[in-house]
């Protein structure tokens, strides 16, 4: 399992390097060729979390190691499907490295395969810790889009551009789609969390942390769908937004241990 973890980390790099490089040289066949190298990390890295799942005997999201694993795993699905869809470039440039990072994190953590918790072993289990991953990909890929935004300004570009545009419209609705899930997070965490701990709600640090990340994001949406934001702003927002999904992903973990402790092991 770990060359094939490794392996993955490899190719993810590969085809990040590749796709900022044919970005900065305007290289169509480096595209396909990062975008080749990418297909093949996400398959190595499948057949990874197939076979943790079937050595571990259940979902592969039980703690810190899994779930960032699971989380780049997503970020590179929801990459290329965008990509397929819209055929926009900018959508790999944001989800490539985004994918190696988190991959490469994981790798630091403990991947010792252990029995889950009483606690987490819930028909809700799939369901939170789930959305949870493809929430924070769908957040990683917005702000991923609002460097790139920001970048292609710095460079000369106007607002106006077509491409500009649409990776404004794509960051957007990868906003939307994170919020809805994390909103699914939220409330299935609630849920689940009255029948392990008997209480819907305790303020520990992870949800605490994850309904701060909920609220700005909501605003993110108020000043997009009320106030009719658009391009630089919405970037920004996108960008310090990751930084919060960031720290509930990772640094709640390090820092702020509670209830949710278990997913640092």
């Amino acid at each position: 399992m770990n060359v094939l973890l490794f392996a993955a980390i490899i190719l993810y790099f590969a085809a990040s390097v590749l796709q900022f490089a044919a970005v900065a040289a305007k290289k169509a066949p480096l595209h396909r060729v990062a975008r080749i190298l990418l297909l093949a990390g996400f398959a190595v890295h499948t057949a990874f979390t197939v076979w943790r799942g079937i050595a571990a005997g259940r979902l592969p999201l039980a703690n810190q190691f899994e779930f960032a694993s699971g989380f780049a795993w997503a970020a590179a699905l929801l990459g290329f499907l965008l990509y397929l869809r819209l055929r926009q470039e900018g959508i790999l440039t944001a989800a490539m490295p985004a994918a190696f990072l988190i991959l490469s994190y994981a790798a630091f953590q403990p991947r010792e395969i252990r029995e889950l918790m009483p606690a987490l072993r819930s028909t809700w289990f799939a369901l939170h810790i789930g959305s949870a991953a493809f929430s924070y990909a769908a957040f990683a890929i917005a702000g991923g889009l609002g460097v790139s935004y920001l970048l292609r300004l710095r460079k000369g570009k106007e607002e106006s551009d077509p491409q500009l545009k649409q990776l404004d419209y794509v960051g957007y609705r990868m906003v939307c789609l994170g919020f809805l899930l994390l909103t699914v997070v939220i409330f299935s965490g609630a849920i689940w969390a009255e029948q392990a701990w008997s209480s819907w709600w305790s303020w520990d640090p992870k949800e605490t942390w994850a309904l701060i990340t909920w609220i700005f994001y909501a605003i993110y949406l108020h000043q997009r769908l009320r106030l009719r934001w658009q391009g630089r702003r919405m970037a920004v927002l996108a960008i310090v937004a990751l930084v919060l999904v960031l720290f509930t992903f990772a640094g709640v973990n390090l820092l702020l241990p509670g209830l949710h402790s278990y997913a640092s092991q």
